[in-house]
């Protein structure tokens, strides 16, 4: 059964997008068989991969309101590159509507994980990108998580929102999901020249302690540029410190749940 992380924070800027498609490349790349659920109006996990919003038939949007499975969304990407390891689960402007639409159906804040039961199973990695809110779709990506990894970008403001975030956590825990673990705190956006980035990163490791990352994210070129070429950066540029570093983290999810069961609410 596939481990379903959901990628958070309801600010915007600390790098969500960036790391659900770059992890998601890192672990295809180690024959981790991944899907990621672009669940962001904005769509930018899918442009990232290549895929065009514009020419999306069925998304994401059209398998939570029930129109069609989930499977009916799936798109490939660079089946020749990644050998068929990556896929998607696409997303446009049309989900802003389901914010509305899904005030109206039965069982809303299950709507993604209802979803996601019929390729649960498929996948080894299914990576959600949210919203930078906590909106309807947001909860309905933390109720279907098994977990949620929170980027933290290492700036002055890092720690501003964090404390909401982790409310809305335990309210998730208590009310829809209390197997909700947190995967853990990605430092983002990390400049090992300006003095704050380190202060800012021995804070968050100080408060979060074990549950921060080893690998840290660094500010580079060849990151920012990747999204503009529609690829992951590990297939923009393999060697760049972008690429080495989300190789890194995959690495150390893949360790961390090497073997693990997964909680098994999906089934039947």
């Amino acid at each position: 059964m596939g481990k379903i992380i959901c990628v958070a924070n309801q600010k915007g800027g600390v790098g969500k997008t960036t790391t659900v498609v770059n992890l998601s490349a890192s672990l295809a790349v180690a024959q981790k068989k991944t899907l990621i659920v672009d669940f962001d109006p904005q769509g930018n996990a899918t442009s990232g991969v290549g895929v065009d919003k514009e020419k999306i038939e069925k998304s994401i949007y059209h398998a939570i309101i029930g129109e069609v499975d989930i499977k009916e969304t799936i798109i490939s990407i660079e089946p020749q590159t990644l050998k068929g390891y990556l896929d998607i689960s696409p997303s446009n402007p049309n989900l802003t509507g389901a914010e509305v639409e899904l005030i109206y159906l039965e069982r809303r804040e299950w709507r993604l994980k209802e979803s996601l039961k019929s390729v649960v199973n498929e996948y080894d990695f299914i990576l959600i990108d949210c919203p930078p809110s906590l909106s309807l779709l947001t909860v309905n990506a933390l109720t279907a998580a098994h977990s949620v990894l929170i980027p933290v970008q290492c700036e002055y403001y890092a720690m501003e929102g964090l404390g909401q975030l982790k409310r809305t956590l335990s309210l998730i825990k208590q009310r829809l999901n209390p197997e909700l673990e947190i995967e853990g705190y990605l430092l983002t956006i990390f400049d090992p020249r300006n003095k704050l980035c380190h202060i800012v990163a021995k804070e968050v490791k100080e408060f979060f302690k074990d549950l921060v990352f080893q690998t840290v994210i660094a500010r580079n070129v060849r990151l920012a540029e990747s999204p503009s070429h529609g690829k992951p950066v590990l297939l923009y540029d393999a060697k760049s410190i972008g690429a080495r570093n989300y190789i890194a983290l995959a690495q150390e999810i893949i360790a961390k749940n090497g073997g693990q069961e997964v909680e098994k609410s999906y089934i039947g």
